[in-house]
């Protein structure tokens, strides 16, 4: 007991003391001096340290050229801020929404109160350049398995866009899809400032205007509204676009009061009439069922007034028409 007390009180020595002396030989043995002296940074000579100085500022400057050979100049060196860049994002989403601000004062879209009135054709769409293409996005029934393809590119001289691809109506195999063989292509969402989801307001005109060219078969015509539930996502107004095929353009007018109301594909009892001031999205499906390529050329897509078509709705199982099956 005695001797581990000795033990402990020489560690508590060692310490304390910034080096061992031969006051602790008794305790830690001759041996471990010798070592702790010899781990002792040894004193060198005037002439020595000063050639050594020499030595070590030559290779500390060998170094130093090492590593400017490793640096690249300011001009290649990439600037990456991410500070820099949320605050440029944010600046240009204040100054979109600022214009925003001010073309809702000055009018529609900007546009003089009164020559917005008096407007009666609009073009909504046209396709000039990629950035029109960048406005829309195609699909196909290969989001569930099946084999037909789309695709979306400018047409001859960038004055239009093509759609084209192959229909295929072969049902997946995952034991699930009964029917498939569909394509489509559809209108991206306008967005505001701060991501804020935009809505077109179409409700000074009636007809749907389209300047196109296919290959003769028939496609589906569909609208959204703008709504933020859940319930409504699948909800849109469809109509047909017949086209003639051949080399010639075609003119497709289209009243609005002809669209009707469908749920997850299925044309509803209840027909609702198209609110046209909270327009979302258009598309163009094809379903035909008529398996091979195909092509839609579109010039452009817009809306005017036709005085001569007087008709509201053109379906009579509505409520407002009917109030009495509804009941």
């Amino acid at each position: 007991m005695a001797l581990f007390h000795k033990v402990l009180r020489g560690t508590y020595i060692l310490r304390k003391c910034s080096k061992p002396t031969s006051a602790l030989h008794p305790f830690l043995g001759i041996r471990f001096a010798d070592y702790s002296s010899s781990l002792q940074k040894p004193v060198a000579s005037p002439g020595k340290a000063s050639s050594q100085r020499k030595t070590e500022g030559g290779l500390q400057g060998h170094h130093q050229k090492e590593v400017a050979l490793d640096i690249t100049s300011p001009e290649e060196k990439p600037d990456v801020s991410f500070d820099k860049a949320i605050r440029d994002e944010v600046m240009d989403h204040f100054r979109r929404l600022k214009d925003e601000i001010v073309n809702h004062w000055k009018g529609p879209e900007g546009r003089p109160l009164q020559e917005a009135l008096l407007e009666q054709a609009k073009v909504v769409w046209q396709f000039r350049g990629k950035e029109d293409l960048d406005k829309w996005r195609v699909t196909s029934d290969k989001t569930i398995g099946g084999r037909s393809e789309v695709f979306l590119k400018m047409g001859k001289n960038n004055q239009s866009a093509l759609l084209y691809g192959t229909l295929s109506s072969e049902a997946p195999q995952d034991g699930e899809s009964a029917r498939s063989g569909y394509c489509a292509m559809i209108s991206r969402i306008p967005r505001g400032a701060f991501e804020r989801k935009l809505s077109y307001d179409w409700s000074q005109f009636n007809t749907l205007y389209l300047r196109v060219r296919g290959d003769g078969r028939p496609w589906m015509v569909n609208i959204k509204e703008d709504t933020d539930f859940l319930q409504r996502t699948n909800q849109m107004y469809s109509y047909f676009m017949f086209t003639r095929g051949g080399p010639y353009w075609q003119e497709v007018k289209i009243p609005f009061s002809k669209f009707f109301f469908s749920n997850r594909g299925r044309i509803r009892d209840v027909q609702h009439e198209l609110l046209l001031d909270k327009i979302s999205s258009i598309g163009f499906t094809l379903a035909d069922k008529v398996d091979g390529p195909f092509f839609l050329e579109i010039d452009f897509i817009g809306v005017f007034t036709d005085p001569a078509h007087t008709e509201e709705f053109a379906y009579e199982n509505s409520p407002e028409l009917n109030p009495r099956l509804f009941k």
